[in-house]
């Protein structure tokens, strides 16, 4: 996820001087030579105009960093530390710890429901960062407040380990604190580029994407050891160090940033044209998309009648996709009525969002597989047989390990190989092909599932086989998705598809909140009684069937899907 953001940052803050229309037949126009950036050693797409000249990559280095870019790169390191540290270990705390006043059976699901309600939190809450950020704080200052109730909310953590109330406090707080400050970090980044050093840009995205997966690989590690050393509080409380330091470290460059100023209200931006559309009348014709809008907020606020059953955070998420779904739907119907209301650009800005947003919705089932690496297979690790050494969280560190190899390796090795072959390895191929390695990955989970549900002894090491089929599928998945989407939208449209990114993770984790609450029900328990396997390996295969579905209709969407190419002119 985060180096998909850097990825799409690095882009718009001067990647490529390429401004182009339709990617079918019409070639983009070029306004200076440009340059293909790097992540890791991953492309940010390549330009198709010129590459880099020489003279341009002599005079490169000569161009001064600026001086302030370490004071974020080390902020960043030291949050993502923090974040994974507490996130990775969270699972195994609540089924030990704060869950022992549940019957044993039900821990487990009651640790899921828990671990994917706040990973929805964080991956709702940068919309309202990024409202911040745009209308009223600037990024700065978000990042900064954000930061300050993040580290409350580790505190709370280390204070109320024995406490429900006051736990389930800090993790609303960290939530707040770590999705608000998602969309404007890496964006910050950019702001602090200009015409004069933008080639340097490759180099601290470069280093942003690596210090990002170095300290999840890490806090993967270490966090779990600490756990079961030193307790919960000094767990969960070197964390919280850690985001402190991390604030520290950005505000003492406070000094040296540039602030771009808040953008205030844009009267042609997406929200615009959609209210604009959903309200439009045409002579001699009614307002189907205002029905149809209308129906889904009455079908959102009956769907909070199912708060008993689903519980608060799946039930409000369950009404927002029913609103959004809703409000998508109501705006195609009727978006050409807005002509002559709002420029082109816009209008087709807003048909382009629309377009992607279901491949968002398809790419849905992906998160669901993806984030449960975190609970359902740190449960799995915790029935396997391991050295004395090894905490099973620590399975989690492979994930990081495997990103640092594989992207090198697929850039270097399969996507040239796919080209000798002719076949061009494009980003929805490329999305379509990671949502079948995850199911692939729940495949090999679930069938070491049945083997531990039978009784025989599975030793932790084969769970790498599904960590390297999952870590495959994200490569493909997140690190091109918003890349994707960037490149398909106008410059005005970007940060919105990048909340609707962020939106994509918290439905996937809606799902499982969704299939958590169904094994609890007697009738659904009985089917899969029949099966004759348990639920957990039921529900493991069921969620690769769910990733298989969803590549087909990816794919088959993918087919007939018109690509446009929209890149940042100088």
């Amino acid at each position: 996820m985060e180096e998909s953001a850097c990825r799409a940052v690095a882009n718009e803050t001067g990647g490529d001087g390429v401004h182009g229309r339709s990617g079918r037949g019409q070639a983009p126009r070029v306004t200076r030579p440009a340059s293909v950036f790097r992540l890791g050693s991953c492309p940010l797409w390549p330009s198709p105009g010129k590459s880099m000249s020489a003279l341009e990559i002599e005079a490169a280095p000569r161009a001064r960093l600026p001086r302030q870019v370490p004071f974020i790169i080390g902020n960043e390191g030291c949050e993502r530390f923090s974040f994974y540290g507490m996130r990775n270990i969270l699972t195994p705390f609540l089924v030990t710890s704060l869950l022992l006043y549940l019957p044993e059976a039900a821990r487990a699901g009651a640790a899921k429901d828990v671990f994917h309600a706040f990973v929805i939190g964080v991956y709702f809450f940068p919309l309202l960062g990024g409202w911040l950020a745009d209308r009223f704080l600037g990024k700065y200052r978000t990042v900064l407040w954000l930061s300050l109730v993040y580290c409350v909310g580790h505190l709370y953590l280390a204070l109320f380990e024995h406490s429900v109330a006051g736990f389930y406090t800090g993790l609303g707080l960290i939530a707040l604190g770590a999705g608000g400050i998602k969309p404007c970090v890496a964006a910050f980044v950019g702001d602090q580029f200009d015409e004069s050093n933008r080639q340097l840009a490759k180099v601290v995205f470069d280093a942003f994407y690596w210090i990002i997966n170095v300290g999840s690989f890490l806090a993967s590690l270490l966090m779990p050891f600490f756990l079961r050393e030193y307790g919960a509080k000094v767990a969960f409380g070197l964390p919280g160090v850690l985001m402190f330091i991390a604030t520290i470290v950005f505000w003492m460059g406070r000094k040296h940033y540039v602030m771009l100023p808040p953008t205030r209200h844009d009267p042609h931006g997406f929200a615009q044209v959609v209210k604009s559309a959903l309200l439009a009348h045409a002579p001699g014709q009614g307002r189907p998309g205002l029905i149809v809008a209308a129906a889904s907020v009455a079908l959102a606020l009956a769907s909070l009648a199912l708060m008993p059953t689903l519980g608060i955070v799946a039930t409000l998420c369950v009404a927002l996709v029913l609103l959004l779904a809703g409000m998508v739907i109501g705006t195609r119907l009727q978006l050409e009525r807005v002509r002559g209301m709002h420029p082109a650009e816009a209008i087709d800005g807003v048909a382009v969002v629309l377009r992607v947003l279901v491949v968002f919705a398809l790419v849905t089932p992906f998160w669901s597989l993806f984030d449960q690496k975190a609970s359902t297979w740190v449960l799995q690790a915790n029935a396997m047989q391991a050295p004395s050494w090894l905490h099973p969280a620590q399975m989690q560190a492979v994930n990081p390990a495997l990103v640092l190899l594989l992207i090198p390796f697929n850039n270097l090795v399969l996507y040239p190989l796919l080209r000798r072959l002719g076949i061009e390895p494009t980003a929805l191929r490329r999305m379509t092909a990671g949502i079948v390695f995850s199911a692939i990955a729940w495949v090999v989970v679930g069938a070491l599932q049945l083997a531990l549900d039978g009784g025989s002894p599975v030793h932790i090491a084969w769970q790498i086989l599904p960590y390297v089929f999952l870590t495959m599928g994200e490569v493909l998945v997140s690190a091109t998705g918003l890349e994707f989407a960037y490149s398909q939208a106008p410059p005005s449209m970007k940060g919105t598809l990048m909340s609707f990114w962020t939106l994509s993770v918290t439905v996937g984790n809606l799902w499982v909140l969704l299939a958590n609450a169904g094994v609890r029900n007697d009738a659904v328990l009985a089917g899969i009684a029949h099966t004759g396997m348990g639920a957990t390996a039921f529900q493991m295969f069921f969620f690769a069937a769910f990733a298989g579905i969803a590549a087909l209709a990816f794919g088959l969407y993918a087919r007939r899907y018109p690509v446009v190419d929209y890149y940042r002119s100088t």
